[in-house]
């Protein structure tokens, strides 16, 4: 069993090095570019699938129908859950990555960033970007919907919906695609792996690049690759992991 993972194309809030979190933007030009690459190498790789799933969030759901868009399976069934959305950054939400590293530290900055079970400020509750008070989550339960969130939280929505949903699908034999985003991508990762709280902040998920996980009919991973330029693709990763540094010559505290 095959099981492909894509994450957004680069995202207006990539471009600018802001914490993004729930907030909903678009793709860049660029962005749009990654996903229609991602979809011509799937294709000329020979991948195929019967059922794709996504988050709530436009800038996945816009990179999946680009991508079934240059597969010519733009019919095929897309399920969307919003369990499947990035970390929720709270407050932190539009400030820009380096810019905080420079107020508070790039330590501080990475352990909001990649930490296991740190939560950033939590959102105000009358705040306008509370999930509660978007049309998106509407026939969603309140209660369940975060105003911040963990990697550790992250996971505790992530897999059990994978397990309940995605990994019944893969089992009864479809091919399956996800299009999701940096830390829901981890938590999958963290789980396919078995990977340490300290092994998991160290885990960076490049934008617009398919990566592929095997499974044996028991679901024990088998496998993993990228697809695509090794050298592109560590460039891309490396791109990951310094935006939350400071600018140069700016010390952080």
């Amino acid at each position: 069993m095959d099981l492909v993972l894509i994450r957004h194309g680069e995202s207006e809030w990539n471009k600018k090095n802001l914490f993004t979190g729930w907030t909903d933007v678009g793709l860049t030009e660029a962005g749009i570019a990654e996903a229609k690459s991602a979809g011509a190498l799937l294709r000329a790789k020979g991948y195929d699938f019967d059922v794709c799933y996504t988050s709530y969030l436009k800038r996945a759901v816009r990179t999946l129908n680009l991508v079934l868009e240059e597969l010519d399976r733009e019919w095929l069934p897309v399920v969307k859950s919003w369990k499947l959305n990035e970390r929720h950054y709270g407050a932190l939400q539009g400030l820009n990555k380096a810019e905080t590293a420079r107020k508070y530290g790039e330590e501080q900055v990475k352990i909001w960033r990649r930490s296991f079970d740190v939560r950033p400020p939590e959102l105000p509750e009358d705040d306008a970007r509370n999930p509660r008070r978007r049309e998106q989550y509407r026939g969603e339960d309140p209660a369940a919907l975060p105003l911040c969130e963990s990697l550790k939280d992250t996971i505790a929505r992530v897999v059990p919906y994978f397990e309940r949903t995605v990994r019944r699908d893969m089992e009864a034999g479809k091919r399956v695609l996800v299009a999701a985003h940096g830390n829901s991508i981890r938590a999958l990762v963290y789980c396919f792996e078995k990977l340490s709280a300290r092994e998991i902040t160290e885990v960076n998920i490049p934008t617009g690049v398919p990566l592929v996980y095997s499974f044996d009919a028991a679901f024990r991973m088998t496998g993993k690759k990228f697809l695509g330029d090794p050298e592109r693709i560590r460039e891309k990763i490396r791109g990951v992991a310094d935006q939350g540094s400071a600018p140069p010559g700016v010390p952080g505290g």
